[in-house]
């Protein structure tokens, strides 16, 4: 029966040197030979993912933990984030020293110049420093936001903004989204879209963010390289990213 792949990108599509490996891209093939369906999950945003995308011959989509999707390229579902909510949010980790970034479908800017915390965190990525707006989230649509503290100053944004998540993804970042807004929110919307059933999903990831994409989805994969958390959700733990894991879970799973 043809599956729905569900795939994230860091540390589970792309290896630790932010590359795709030949292993990765060769099952991906074989698997939509085999008939089955690709789609990406991520927290990225669609402009920082158009390389693979096109590499992968990929067009549906989920970014942004669950804000914007598409199916076949086209927009099916965008959730901004509040401005009165941002606005809040942005006083308060000024007040903190804590830059801030928002981010469209288009592009990322920052509310400074320029801070080593966005730097590190954005480097890891492949993303250079993005430019300064600070008043960017008052005429733009803002799907996801990134806060940059550190883990110990973290819980006092949980506490003040109940209206939001706040999910870590770097020693130095949390992504902002909101409330409820998760990857597996993301694929609730694009079955509808697609025609297949929940129980027709695959998920494969890594990260903190990848938590309820694992318990929703019909089957889960989580890589070696994962987080502890990640992994103890997950119906099957493969190989580490860098050790061909993806195309393992794929022959494991008989996609290929």
């Amino acid at each position: 029966m043809p599956k729905l792949l569900l795939l994230d990108i860091d540390g589970t599509l792309l290896d630790s040197h932010k590359k795709l490996p030949p292993s990765a891209k060769e099952a991906l093939e074989q698997a939509r030979k085999n008939g089955h369906d690709l789609a990406i999950a991520t927290g990225r945003g669609p402009f920082m993912i158009t390389k693979i995308l096109e590499e992968l011959n990929i067009d549906t989509y989920i970014t942004f933990n669950g804000q914007y999707i598409a199916h076949k390229g086209q927009a099916i579902h965008k959730e901004a984030i509040d401005s009165t909510m941002l606005n809040d949010i942005f006083e308060f980790a000024e007040q903190r020293n804590h830059p801030i970034v928002f981010m469209n479908e288009k592009k990322m800017v920052s509310s400074i110049d320029f801070h080593p915390d966005i730097d590190e965190s954005i480097k890891t990525l492949k993303m250079p420093h993005p430019e300064a707006d600070k008043e960017f989230y008052l005429n733009n649509e803002v799907y996801q936001a990134l806060v940059f503290c550190e883990e110990e100053d973290e819980q006092q944004y949980h506490d003040t903004f109940k209206e939001v998540d706040f999910v870590r993804w770097h020693r130095v970042s949390c992504d902002i989204t909101p409330k409820g807004g998760t990857k597996a929110s993301g694929i609730e919307h694009l079955i509808r879209a697609t025609g297949h059933t929940i129980e027709e999903t695959i998920a494969f990831g890594d990260g903190l963010n990848d938590l309820q994409m694992m318990d929703i989805a019909g089957y889960s994969v989580a890589m070696e390289n994962g987080h502890e958390e990640t992994k103890k959700r997950a119906s099957y733990v493969t190989d580490h990213v860098d050790n061909d894991g993806l195309a393992k879970a794929f022959k494991h799973l008989k996609l290929i």
